[in-house]
């Protein structure tokens, strides 16, 4: 098969390196895709929102699958441009999509179904939401209501901290047109968790659970990011907790969008904190995780080709899923001053030292450039362990990040200590 991968991330370099495995690939194309990513695809300048020309580069090179990753393609409706063209995309379309093009549509429906979430509420008009604000005790978080490359969030310790997100939202439009509505809802004290699922309509197949790291600090201090680093197996949570989310939360998530008229296929990734009250919804993805894939998948030892044909051919009740019992921490080195404004075009050295010392090394934002990588994104790569358990997966983890240098990087230090603390107590 002729698969092209829509993308250029982390998350991207994961997701062809997956497929990439599969005896069934004949050709692979990436776009934009990255200098990583080139080693395994085929990578075509082309913007992954610059529809006509993806569905003609899509008839030409005659692509039998689309697989999309990012954002911002799927909420603008990539999958219906692909579909009108007669070419099977997997992801969800775009009505399914705004479960996570629009956090009030999300919250909206958690309400209306009874799926366990933060108390919110919303509002459009500034001086009606700082008045809201201003009677709410802290901690307090300030969503802007549309995409904004997972950094729309603010977890504010006191309402002056709360004010300056919301004008910054509503006022300044840090975020553009995504923060003229916005969410303000309890904080959710408890341990991360996240679950991808692959989902068709009603049914629903989990994959192992992950933990992120949002802040860009250690101790989850500084502003959201991206995402600094992950990791799975999450050994201090108890499966049956997962369980619960699972059949709680996930399952009836899915069943509420057939309901509503927007069926999900493709990947769904439930944002979660794990309270005293159990799971409860943080937020709702229309796409695989990122850096949550580059632990996640490295663990999948199904062919993922197979798992995406079974629910695009409504197969996937019945295919066996199975996941390795190792563990993968993944640490994303960035570029000086993410999640804010950096330079690009730094040079990198020692990622093959890093590989030969048995790393996964993800390409994020990085670029040729007189034949060796330099830094082209705020998340350059993330570097992945595997081990028996966390502890040794996050040990090599490191160790490879160690042997990879370029000027102004950073990266957190602490990335799987909550696991490794919640093991000795």
């Amino acid at each position: 098969m002729n698969i092209l991968v829509i993308g250029g991330g982390g998350r991207e370099h994961a997701i062809v390196w997956s497929l990439a495995k599969s005896s069934r690939v004949k050709k692979l194309y990436c776009v934009p895709g990255n200098a990583g990513i080139a080693k395994l695809a085929e990578c075509v300048p082309i913007g992954v929102m610059e529809f006509d020309k993806l569905v003609r580069f899509a008839k030409e090179q005659a692509i039998d699958l689309v697989v999309v990753g990012p954002d911002d393609p799927l909420a603008a409706g990539i999958v219906d441009a692909f579909g009108a063209a007669g070419i099977p995309a997997f992801g969800p379309n775009k009505a399914a999509a705004e479960i996570e093009g629009s956090k009030i549509f999300m919250k909206h429906l958690l309400r209306k179904y009874g799926i366990p979430t933060a108390r919110y509420e919303t509002f459009d008009d500034y001086e009606t939401a700082l008045a809201h604000l201003r009677r709410q005790q802290p901690p307090i978080v300030v969503k802007a209501d549309g995409l904004a490359a997972g950094k729309g969030v603010t977890v504010a310790r006191t309402i002056e901290e709360a004010e300056q997100a919301l004008r910054g939202m509503m006022i300044d439009r840090v975020f553009g047109a995504s923060g003229a509505r916005v969410v303000i809802e309890d904080y959710l004290e408890g341990q991360e968790m996240s679950i991808l699922s692959f989902v068709d309509g009603e049914i629903v197949r989990p994959m192992v659970p992950a933990q992120d790291h949002k802040p860009v600090f250690d101790g989850d201090r500084g502003p959201n990011t991206g995402g600094m680093g992950t990791y799975s197996p999450l050994p201090h949570i108890d499966p049956a907790v997962v369980e619960e989310a699972v059949e709680r939360i996930i399952k009836p998530t899915a069943a509420a969008m057939v309901k509503e008229g927007r069926p999900f296929r493709g990947v769904l990734f439930a944002g979660l904190m794990v309270t005293k009250d159990g799971p409860k919804v943080v937020e709702f993805n229309a796409r695989m995780g990122d850096p949550e894939a580059q632990v996640v998948l490295p663990r999948l030892k199904t062919d993922l080709l197979e798992i995406i044909l079974a629910a695009m051919d409504g197969r996937l009740d019945r295919i066996d899923i199975e996941w390795s019992d190792e563990a993968a921490v993944c640490v994303i080195l960035a570029s000086e001053g993410y999640p804010g404004s950096y330079p690009k075009g730094r040079p990198i050295e020692g990622i093959d030292k890093a590989e030969e010392a048995g790393a996964l090394v993800f390409h994020a934002g990085t670029a040729l450039k007189d034949g060796g990588y330099v830094t082209n994104g705020g998340r350059v790569l993330g570097v992945v362990g595997r081990g028996r358990d966390i502890g040794e997966a996050r040990n090599r983890a490191y160790e490879a990040c160690g042997l990879i240098r370029f000027e102004g990087m950073h990266y957190r230090k602490d990335i799987a200590a909550k696991a490794l603390a919640a093991r000795r107590n």
